[in-house]
């Protein structure tokens, strides 16, 4: 079974949105790689607590830690970037792990475009069809089965959403294929159960993925701070574990809307 967590960044209003772009980033790892990757995350945290005192309890928030630190900013801002670099940097060495990218556009959207829906489907819809083609790094079951650990979102809405799309998901037919009609019913199976919802404060999975869709966001729209320290490069620092299969055209595979 794989494990997909997910998380986002940036907003999906369409109007006086303070963010042009809406993120989602998924790390996904098999079951029986868990365990390896919580270890592989536990002593990264051990380190950053001997190099700067992060208490292993504390949450690593990737806006926050850089824009709004609470407690944290009796860590020096340098620092705290550098966790952010080193975070980046465990998460690409982790075991067997891929991850997975959605990013929306807002700019030019009609006012009735779904960024939450067409974000969370196109992202759901590339995780199903990346397992059917065993594209994921690590072990491969014969019939694999996959569950969602997102961070706390709008529970309801994703809840009905992966309830619909488990029984209908209509997709285009590529090019040539030997189906006719203009699109076809394509069930995500693999994915079971309702969404699972985690507290990032009590979960490294979703820690990580946190600071992967910041990073993500910052790759595409640098604050004047990540600008200044060249940090809008630390995405590339992730492309170990980038799994391009979901967007095999774009040289980061991510899905761009």
């Amino acid at each position: 079974m794989y494990l997909l967590y997910v998380d986002e960044s940036g907003d999906t209003g369409l109007t006086n949105s303070p963010s042009r772009y809406f993120v989602l980033s998924g790390l996904v790892i098999h079951e029986l790689r868990w365990q390896a990757v919580l270890d592989h995350l536990i002593a990264f945290r051990r380190r950053m607590k001997g190099a700067f005192a992060l208490k292993l309890r504390e949450e690593i928030h990737a806006s926050e830690l850089i824009h709004h630190p609470g407690e944290l900013a009796r860590i020096h801002k340098n620092n705290r970037l550098t966790i952010l670099r080193a975070h980046a940097d465990a998460i690409a060495a982790a075991p067997d792990t891929s991850i997975i990218n959605v990013i929306v556009d807002k700019d030019g959207k009609p006012q009735d475009y779904d960024v939450f829906e067409m974000a969370w489907k196109v992202l759901l819809h590339r995780f199903h069809d990346t397992i059917g083609y065993r594209n994921f790094a690590g072990p491969r079951n014969a019939d694999e089965r996959a569950m969602i650990f997102p961070d706390r979102t709008d529970v309801a809405r994703l809840d009905r959403l992966l309830r619909k799309l488990r029984k209908y998901n209509q997709v285009p037919h590529k090019p040539g294929a030997p189906y006719t009609g203009a699109s076809r019913n394509a069930p995500l199976t693999s994915i079971i159960e309702d969404p699972n919802y985690r507290d990032s404060v009590h979960s490294y999975f979703i820690q990580a993925v946190d600071t992967t869709a910041w990073l993500l966001y910052q790759h595409v729209a640098p604050s004047t701070y990540m600008k200044k320290k060249s940090a809008q490069n630390y995405f590339a620092r992730l492309g170990p574990v980038l799994c391009r299969a979901i967007a095999p055209k774009d040289p980061l595979g991510i899905v761009r809307l």
